[in-house]
């Protein structure tokens, strides 16, 4: 009788140890990426980098250039400014012939202009305060908006046809020729604007997708959860009383 306790209590410490190596043992986890996403980039436009100021894109889908909300004499000497800087800028084939117009412009019109030039200054005077060096701080910054290299070959070849029709025009005319080129002398410098906000979007867009398919680096332990395993099964011992009490009466 003894040895049949003893054959039990072994076959149930076989049976406990292989019910914990079989609750110990977890299935394998694989971790499986999404392959990469192949996308096409925009390119940046010539002559931006990554951080460049722009002027903001208004609610109306116009930047906020110094070409807004003028009256008619500040369209006019806002014409005279961009013109005066393609004169001083601008190189290449076209390079006399805008001097030599931009030159015949201001004897034909000296006296429309010299009158934009003081109605437009009595405007800033009207606000009242430090009227003047409000007024300097604004043409500086006219004059450096048309001088931004990124947009100079298509604000040049803007301003050679500009002032090769302005030739024609009579001082009853200016103030209309000038609301209609002004525009058109601006737009090389919103259409990169234009082109460099895109260039951003796109890149946002890259860098989620970059984010998303990026692989888990090698110092870095990925958690993932695993079914709980079943509790070991522990061993109890189960006597059979009459085998006891036949023992007993054997001694």
């Amino acid at each position: 009788m003894r040895r049949s306790i003893a054959i039990s209590m072994t076959a149930l410490a076989l049976t406990a140890g292989c019910a914990t190596r079989r609750a110990v043992q977890a299935p394998a986890v694989v971790a499986t990426l999404p392959p990469p996403v192949a996308v096409a980039a925009v390119p940046m436009p010539k002559g931006a980098y990554p951080g460049m100021p722009v002027p903001a894109l208004l609610a109306d889908g116009r930047y906020a250039t110094p070409n807004r909300d003028l009256s008619q004499a500040g369209t006019v000497w806002h014409l005279r400014a961009a013109l005066n800087v393609a004169a001083l800028a601008c190189r290449g084939a076209d390079a006399g012939a805008i001097v030599a117009d931009y030159n015949a412009l201001l004897t034909a019109q000296k006296l429309p202009l010299a009158d934009a030039q003081k109605r437009y200054a009595a405007e800033w005077k009207a606000a009242g305060g430090d009227w003047q060096d409000r007024y300097d701080d604004a043409m500086t910054r006219l004059y450096n908006f048309f001088s931004q290299s990124p947009a100079r070959d298509g604000f040049c070849r803007a301003a050679a046809a500009t002032l090769a029709d302005s030739q024609t025009v009579t001082a009853a005319e200016l103030p209309a020729f000038a609301a209609g080129r002004l525009a058109v002398l601006e737009k090389p410098f919103t259409d990169f604007y234009a082109a460099y906000d895109g260039w951003r979007k796109d890149r946002a867009r890259l860098d989620q997708l970059a984010m998303a398919s990026m692989p888990v680096p090698a110092n870095v332990v990925a958690v993932q959860a695993v079914p709980a395993a079943t509790p070991a099964v522990r061993p109890r011992l189960t006597v059979d009383v009459r085998a006891l009490l036949d023992t007993a009466v054997a001694h």
